[in-house]
């Protein structure tokens, strides 16, 4: 048996120095083959087309690294879309129902009443423009302002009710001082004997000021002048809305 495992041992050897053998030829081969005039064009070829394939490597690793961060990019991208469509559904579900604006004015064409004197133009051929006078109106409340109203201010009064008092007030702002930049001349009687009123009602400290009393409510608007209303008041003047001028028995609601 120790024959048996001798003679085996002693052929994979030679098995083994036989590869080796044929492995030297084929080099020595390869070798001689590159001083073969003939088959030099082949490998020429043959090393080109190596290059070109080790080039088209390269590039196609360089590509896959290019893939890979691009990939990475928009896995960013995909979740910042995501968080904004979160947030674009959260706005949207909570869009309140007023939204507050910037202080508007709206415009109105200076008239002059009967009895005012012309003041004396330049004399050119074309007419100047009309100058235009503007009604201030007040803003509406922001949440922000309505969240830092007091407790014992807001009480059961909501956003929206105090926003729809505002837009109430601006439309007996709209009202009253449209009539005052009419031209007397094209009044009917109510209404001229609401501009004397309107002007009856002016002081000194009014001047330049833009401003109604309980009348102009009840004349333009249908609120109703309840303990509501003077609580949302109160509100508007903690919100720099509205401030107080009283004389001659009128409380005057100043727009600020």
């Amino acid at each position: 048996m120790m024959k048996d495992m001798a003679s085996s041992s002693l052929e994979d050897l030679c098995l083994h120095i036989n590869m080796k053998i044929s492995n030297i030829k084929k080099c020595l081969l390869l070798r001689d083959i590159g001083k073969d005039d003939p088959r030099k064009p082949v490998l020429r070829k043959i090393q080109n087309d190596v290059i070109l394939v080790h080039d088209l490597l390269n590039k196609m690793e360089n590509e896959v690294k290019q893939q890979e961060k691009q990939k990475d990019s928009l896995k960013e991208m995909q979740k910042a879309a995501e968080r904004e469509q979160k947030e674009a559904q959260h706005l949207l579900e909570h869009i309140p129902r007023y939204l507050p604006k910037p202080q508007s004015c709206n415009t109105v064409p200076t008239v002059k009443h009967k009895g005012q004197t012309k003041s004396v133009e330049p004399n050119t051929e074309k007419k100047p423009a009309k100058e235009k006078k503007v009604i201030k109106e007040a803003a509406l409340i922001t949440t922000e302002e309505f969240a830092s109203v007091p407790a014992y201010l807001k009480g059961r009064i909501t956003y929206d009710q105090i926003n729809a008092v505002v837009q109430e007030i601006n439309k007996a702002v709209l009202g009253k001082y449209k009539i005052l930049y009419q031209p007397l001349k094209s009044m009917s009687a109510p209404v001229r004997n609401l501009y004397h009123r309107f002007i009856e009602e002016e002081t000194k400290d009014t001047k330049g000021l833009f401003f109604i009393v309980e009348d102009d409510i009840k004349e333009f608007t249908h609120l109703k002048l309840d303990k509501r209303f003077h609580s949302i008041l109160s509100i508007l003047r903690h919100c720099h809305r509205l401030r107080e001028i009283r004389g001659l028995g009128l409380i005057r609601y100043v727009i600020c």
